[in-house]
């Protein structure tokens, strides 16, 4: 693939997307890509103080939350993915609209059609080209986040919400599955890393 191509990263918590983003920089940068690895919600001064509120402590609805997280996303478009993207660089990012489908439709059961209205208006037609989905069953990823130490807010919630959000997942993987690839993250970090070296040697030859 010559083009820059945009790879987005999914999972429930604890699912190893941030124990295997350097993994992907380091594939990619191998094949002499130039790449930029952002996150959402953040990836922009703005970004990142809404990614402060989203993830702080306090009560927030479930509208206002996806809102939060579309206002990022709008200026991060804008600031990073998409300037990116027409420079030549490859795109790597922790989570994109795949995660308001999963957190904010499955988890929080706010209307799919909000959340397709608000992509259209803020995304333009722009999809990922690849989407790594590293699904594990809830109990493995709470106990992997519990390790990490403090939770945030997103991270505090009850298994019903985790198990929503995880077939929120699948279930947009099983409707996309050209673009999203699911990759067992609860086997070990090397079977995990091969199957992800295969994935994006598939790009690298298409």
């Amino acid at each position: 693939m010559s083009k820059a191509c945009f790879i987005t990263l999914e999972g429930g918590e604890g699912a190893g997307k941030t124990t295997n983003l350097e993994f992907i920089r380091d594939q990619l940068e191998r094949q002499g890509k130039r790449v930029v690895v952002t996150r959402e919600p953040g990836g922009t001064p703005l970004g990142e103080n809404i990614r402060a509120i989203f993830l702080g402590e306090g009560e927030i609805s479930p509208e206002t939350e996806l809102l939060l997280v579309f206002a990022a996303r709008a200026q991060h478009l804008r600031d990073v993915i998409e300037p990116a993207l027409a420079a030549g660089a490859w795109v790597v990012c922790d989570r994109f609209t795949d995660a308001s489908y999963a957190y904010q439709g499955g988890g929080r059961q706010v209307s799919p059609e909000l959340i397709r209205r608000l992509e259209e208006m803020v995304q333009n037609g722009l999809k990922p080209d690849l989407t790594i989905l590293f699904d594990a069953p809830v109990e493995v990823g709470m106990a992997r986040a519990k390790r990490r130490g403090a939770s945030d807010r997103m991270e505090s919630e009850d298994v019903e919400f985790y198990e929503r959000v995880r077939i929120a997942y699948l279930q947009l993987a099983e409707h996309n599955p050209k673009r999203i690839k699911v990759i067992d993250s609860s086997r070990s970090l090397q079977d995990v890393q091969a199957n992800i070296a295969h994935l994006l040697l598939s790009l690298f030859g298409s």
